[in-house]
């Protein structure tokens, strides 16, 4: 299970990781299922069944995004987290849970059953540091006010962060961004609208 508020970045990279780890592995074949709230449970345990076409393993990804699977989701889960074959990988995306659904039974068997991912909320305090390393990732790096005035700035939206983050990567090159162009990035788009050729009203 992958869970968690973060939004984009880091839920992604994680799920990334186990997709790539798992066709590393042998899971070749990729399954996803959107349990929404009219999901037919039966079709988890089919896919699991099913088997793949190139391989004798594969990856059965369920995406529940309002993290309630509700009485028929439940005892699949439960069932499901007892009687999953080896040949099956299970990935089940889902929000952070609150602590009553932490300590349901579908969640405690599927935590016993496989690993449970947790994506740590960035705190205000945390956000330069998580942006700097965000900038890292693209060869870019920024001096501590200009850190600092971006997390102010996007107000501790990790998605507002990582779209300005994307945008300075477009229109710098690697390297030691100044404050003035960090900051210019962020109050002013007209840069970016040159680059991508947009006009925007």
């Amino acid at each position: 299970m992958v869970g968690g508020d973060e939004a984009l970045p880091s839920q992604s990279r994680r799920r990334d990781a186990i997709r790539n780890a798992a066709r590393a592995s042998g899971f070749v074949e990729r399954t996803v299922l959107h349990a929404d709230g009219r999901f037919d449970w039966s079709l988890l345990t089919q896919a699991v069944r099913a088997g793949s076409l190139f391989s004798q393993r594969h990856l059965v990804e369920v995406r529940l995004p309002s993290g309630k699977p509700g009485k028929d989701g439940a005892e699949a889960l439960l069932v499901h987290a007892a009687t999953a074959a080896d040949d099956a990988l299970t990935l089940l995306c889902l929000p952070r849970l609150d602590r009553a659904a932490r300590d349901s039974s579908w969640a405690r068997a599927v935590e016993a059953a496989g690993v449970w991912v947790e994506v740590a909320d960035v705190e205000r305090a945390a956000l330069q540091d998580w942006i700097g390393r965000r900038l890292g990732r693209q060869r870019q790096s920024a001096p501590r006010p200009a850190l600092e005035f971006l997390a102010e700035r996007v107000e501790g939206n990790l998605l507002a962060a990582h779209q300005e983050i994307t945008k300075l990567e477009l229109l710098f090159a690697p390297g030691e961004l100044t404050f003035e162009q960090v900051a210019d990035s962020v109050l002013n788009v007209a840069p970016l609208r040159r680059l991508c050729g947009c006009r925007w009203r």
